[in-house]
This record gives structure tokens, C-alpha cells and sequence, in this order.
């Protein structure tokens, strides 16, 4: 079995060198880009495991390809990035990202916040590609949420993994501690933040009432729980 594969999205070549030498010294294969055009034509190519990307480039909008990849390719996305404003972090994890890395780091942090995602991917039980509940039908193979008409929202990724982790353990309280071991991540305020801006996202796409949601309660000091009725196939 091959080694992950990550990529490395990052305009300075210090920084590509020094992610490139961590990387491979723990086991993994990269490819790395100093230009999103360059970037995105090798993503037809080949599908890594994680995209590594600085939001700081001098060819395209760092946020907008966040989103993109997020939303129309499924992948795992950590932001690596100069920019350590809270308001920085929030936007990228909205936009779809898994988890943002503040510059400078420690490219032990980086291998660790990796691994994490990948073992979050791997844990995750995979019981179906499809889901109904209360007239949605959540779509994981083309990460689109379908309502009773036909409509459907896309959902990124990361939206995805909490999604799914809510479905399959429905109307059962779900700890911060079991959806850090679950979904990987670091432990603390940034995964925190994380998990909250995916579970209002995932809210507003299902049309909940942000006051008093019907779907995903939150059971304040403890955790959350899902109350829908879940059909998989």
C-alpha cells in the first residue's frame, strides 16, 4: 500500500523545503507548488490525501480555492498561513477547510495535524453512500444534500464528516472528546471552533431554525445529539 500522498501548495520555497523534508522523514510522498494554476491541472491527475495550501498567493484568491477544492473535489484541506487573525481562521474553516496552521509552525505540529485527519478519515464508519432522514437525503458520493423537491446543497468535506458521524449514531449524545477521536484534529480551542462552525453551517443548509434547531441539538456542557430518523442505503 502506497504511502499518503500530500501536496503542498506554498509560493515561498523555504517553506516548500522545509513541509517536503518533514513530510517525507515521516513516511509520506509530496508534490509540491509554488502556483495554483499549476496546482489545480495536477489535481486531475492525481487525488492526494491532503492539500497543504497558503491563502497568500500571488496567482489566485487563497480562500476561493480553499472553497473550491473543498466543495467540488472532496478533499481534505489544511491552511497553512501567515494570516493568525481570528476572523482568518473562521473564514477558512466556513469555507471548508479541515484545519489552519498559523505561520511560523512547527513541522512536527504540521506531520501530527496530518496524521490526525487521516486517521479522523479512516475511523469514520462507512455503513452507506446515502442517508434519508426528515426528508433530506444526504449524498456522501457527491457531497450534495437533497430536500423533498429535488434541491440540492453542496457540502464540503469537512461538513461531511460531522454529517456523517451525526447519522450514524443517531438520537445517542455525542461528546467533544468522541468527535475530537473520531474526526482527528487537534484537541483544544482551534478544533473547538472548528466543530462549531460546521455543525451552524450544516444548521443553515438543512434550514434550521438557528434558535431552536429540530436536527442537531445542542446539549450545552455536554455535547450534541441527533434527532432525525436515518435510513441508509
Amino acid at each position: 500500500m502506497s504511502a499518503p500522498l500530500v501536496t503542498i501548495l506554498d509560493d515561498e520555497p523555504e517553506i516548500r523545503g522545509i513541509l517536503t523534508e518533514a513530510l517525507e522523514e515521516a513516511g509520506f510522498r509530496t508534490q509540491c507548488f509554488a502556483r495554483a494554476r499549476e496546482f489545480e491541472a495536477a489535481l486531475n491527475r492525481v487525488t492526494p490525501d491532503v492539500c497543504l495550501v497558503d491563502l497568500s498567493l500571488p496567482d489566485t484568491d487563497g480562500l476561493a480555492l480553499v472553497h473550491r477544492l473543498a466543495l467540488e473535489r472532496g478533499a481534505k484541506v489544511i491552511i497553512i498561513s501567515g494570516r493568525a487573525q481570528v476572523q482568518d481562521r473562521v473564514t477558512g474553516l466556513e469555507l471548508g477547510a479541515d484545519d489552519y496552521i498559523t505561520k511560523p509552525f512547527d513541522p512536527a505540529e504540521v506531520v501530527a495535524r496530518i496524521r490526525a485527519r487521516l486517521r479522523g478519515g479512516a475511523a469514520a464508519p462507512q455503513s452507506g453512500q446515502r442517508a434519508e432522514f426528515n426528508g433530506w437525503t444526504a449524498h456522501f458520493d457527491r457531497y450534495a444534500l437533497e430536500d423533498e423537491d429535488g434541491a440540492e446543497t453542496p457540502f464540503s468535506h469537512a461538513e461531511g464528516e460531522v454529517l456523517r458521524l451525526f447519522l450514524e449514531s443517531p438520537k445517542r449524545l455525542i461528546s467533544r472528546a468522541q468527535m475530537q477521536d473520531a474526526l482527528g484534529g487537534a484537541a483544544g480551542e482551534s478544533f473547538d471552533r472548528a466543530m462549531d462552525v460546521r455543525i451552524s453551517r450544516l444548521r443553515t443548509k438543512l434550514r434550521e431554525d438557528p434558535k431552536n434547531p429540530r436536527l442537531i441539538k445542542t446539549i450545552y456542557g455536554a455535547g450534541y445529539i441527533f434527532l432525525g430518523d436515518v435510513r441508509w442505503s
